[in-house]
């Protein structure tokens, strides 16, 4: 395993990060496909086993009971100070006022409630899951720099906005002394570039850390076009993250199908490795039901794409849609 500093911090995490939604309770989430305790448990496991110490969930999964799941697993099978674990809030916990958002009110509930969760005293990284629009971005920088000061968070980083929407939150950070945001995890794959034009520039000038999700667009770029999986047939996020480009996404499959073939190694390495060449991309956030996935994304950290690889594999992509904002 590969280690690097997130950001501009002196915090190692590695190459890979493992992303938690795929555990939980699925009687208490939208993703019917999500492993339970006893099937999370060996997953989690092995990835410690093969040097990831950086896990990324958030309140929201699955109800809560994704950082459960880790939170348990991570006490039975690792040294705490080694393990980089974040999580995030913005998403409704519960109906009516205040069961959402990023106001004050808000974080200082939410994050307290996924320590309680989590079963630890802090987590290393806490994330807003997105933009609010209905709370002032001072209200919430004050309140992330409060938690950090408190001790409940270490560093605190943010997810899938548009960049003005970052650089204002970084200034407004700057401007009265809180704490900043030292990472980025945003939507992007061979399949969504769209964060190339604006997002990875920004993070690259401002030495934020990027930790894109979804890093094999669902699954999509590791199978046949034809085949299908129960994730894939009830996903509807994904669904509605791609389903509306699949004409052109279909030409980029090919093209990783054909350098895998000719590399002879599994399409997640050639995906994979594109995405880790791509700077600034400090750690792609991997989700895995099986053992063999977490094997077969850390093999692709000993692949280098060659330039015409690379030239081959984003040709096809024309613009997307955004999509993952709100």
């Amino acid at each position: 395993m590969e280690y690097v500093k997130l950001g501009n911090t002196g915090l190692d995490i590695s190459r890979l990060c493992l992303g938690c939604m795929s555990f939980g309770v699925a009687e208490r989430w939208i993703h019917p496909w999500v492993l339970d305790e006893e099937n999370s448990r060996p997953i989690i496991k092995k990835a410690l086993e093969l040097g990831i110490n950086f896990f990324d969930t958030a309140n929201v999964y699955s109800d809560g009971t994704s950082e459960e799941i880790v939170g348990r697993a991570l006490k039975d099978y690792a040294y705490r100070d080694e393990i980089v674990l974040a999580t995030k809030a913005y998403y409704p916990m519960h109906e009516g006022p205040n069961g959402k958002g990023l106001s004050r009110k808000a974080i200082m509930s939410e994050i307290d409630k996924s320590l309680m969760r989590l079963g630890t005293d802090y987590v290393d990284l806490f994330q807003i899951h997105r933009w609010d629009y209905d709370t002032p971005i001072e209200e919430t920088m004050e309140a992330l720099h409060d938690i950090v000061k408190a001790g409940k968070a270490r560093y605190i980083g943010a997810s899938a906005m548009y960049a003005w929407q970052f650089l204002k939150a970084l200034h407004i950070a700057e401007k009265n002394g809180w704490t900043r945001f030292v990472s980025m995890q945003n939507h992007l794959n061979l399949l969504y570039r769209e964060e190339e034009r604006e997002m990875l520039p920004l993070c690259k000038e401002e030495k934020i850390g990027v930790i894109p999700y979804s890093p094999l667009a669902s699954g999509r770029l590791t199978r046949d076009w034809e085949e299908t999986t129960h994730r894939s047939e009830t996903d509807e996020i994904q669904k509605s993250k791609y389903d509306a480009t699949a004409h052109t996404d279909r030409l980029i499959v090919e093209r990783v199908a054909e350098i895998a073939e000719k590399r002879r190694v599994p399409r997640v390495q050639i995906a994979l490795a594109w995405l880790l060449q791509k700077e600034p991309v400090t750690a792609p956030i991997i989700g895995a039901t099986k053992v063999s996935h977490l094997e077969n994304a850390v093999a692709a950290l000993s692949i280098t794409l060659t330039p015409e690889e690379i030239a081959s594999l984003e040709e096809p992509y024309v613009p997307h849609q955004i999509v993952g904002f709100k």
